[in-house]
């Protein structure tokens, strides 16, 4: 029997890699959305497998432009008229860029929050810079909401970022070029004791900070908080709301994250309680 309309969650899609360890990706994501109340759906951009031969680095298989469109017909098609809250996360090719702005494109959408992944380690070179073009041309001027990490946002700003300053600098200039509230994040990168992220939506500024949780990033976090924004929309939280939860929840996660035998550990998605 169908669930009443007020028994009924928010839906939220994530267009994204899955990363077989279950640290990051459409992994992270799910579980995000399931902690934090939302139906969660993944639609499957690659196929990324970290290689313990090789220093871990990612073995990425891309999925067919065909089928990563055939899934997102099937979601979208299924979900018509309750679906308008989507994260964007690993993309990995032109050919899979086009195929999601023009799904995108063919709908509207309340939120659109975009995690700006420009690099996956192991990637041909001339390749990685052809998909961060083709995203900062296809998707960056569709989404609502924008989350790129320390290096991300040195590249969508073009700026070096070393202070605090300098991340608040460049939160402003995605969000002129983009139209996007913007979290942008400093992390561990940046010199002190708190992981500091900068959030400006063109009218508020907002400086987040929360003592970090030692000095190496950890799996997941960047997945998880851009999930964790998607979800607060879905239900109906202001940015600058969403952004402040996210953030609480992604540090609660890295204080109980999960050690393995990688170079890194995972963020546990639980640890929010």
């Amino acid at each position: 029997m169908a669930m009443s309309a007020s028994t009924t969650p928010p839906i939220t899609l994530a267009i994204a890699g899955s990363e077989a360890t279950g640290g990051a990706g459409a992994q992270a994501d799910l579980k995000t959305f399931q902690q934090l109340g939302t139906y969660g759906i993944a639609a499957l951009t690659c196929i990324v497998s970290f290689d313990p031969k090789e220093n871990w680095n990612h073995r990425f298989v891309p999925v067919e432009p065909q089928v990563i469109a055939d899934q997102l017909e099937a979601v979208q098609s299924c979900y018509a008229g309750s679906l308008d809250t989507v994260k964007l996360g690993m993309m990995g090719s032109p050919a899979t860029i086009d195929t999601v702005a023009a799904a995108l494109e063919s709908q509207d959408w309340k939120h659109i929050v975009l995690d700006p992944v420009l690099i996956c380690k192991g990637q041909e070179p001339g390749h990685a810079l052809d998909t961060d073009q083709a995203l900062k041309a296809r998707l960056l001027p569709l989404a609502t909401f924008v989350t790129p990490n320390h290096f991300e946002a040195e590249s969508l700003a073009g700026m070096p970022i070393t202070s605090v300053e300098d991340l608040t600098e460049a939160a402003r200039r995605i969000h002129e070029s983009s139209g996007a509230a913007v979290l942008a994040k400093g992390g561990v990168r940046l010199e002190g004791p708190d992981a500091v992220d900068v959030y400006y939506d063109g009218q508020t500024l907002e400086v987040l900070r929360a003592p970090k949780v030692g000095e190496v990033a950890v799996s997941g976090a960047g997945c998880s908080l851009a999930a964790a924004i998607t979800a607060e929309l879905a239900k109906g939280a202001a940015p600058l709301e969403a952004a402040r939860t996210a953030k609480a929840f992604v540090t609660a996660g890295i204080k109980a994250r999960v050690s393995s035998n990688a170079p890194f550990d995972a963020l546990w998605q639980g640890g929010a309680g």
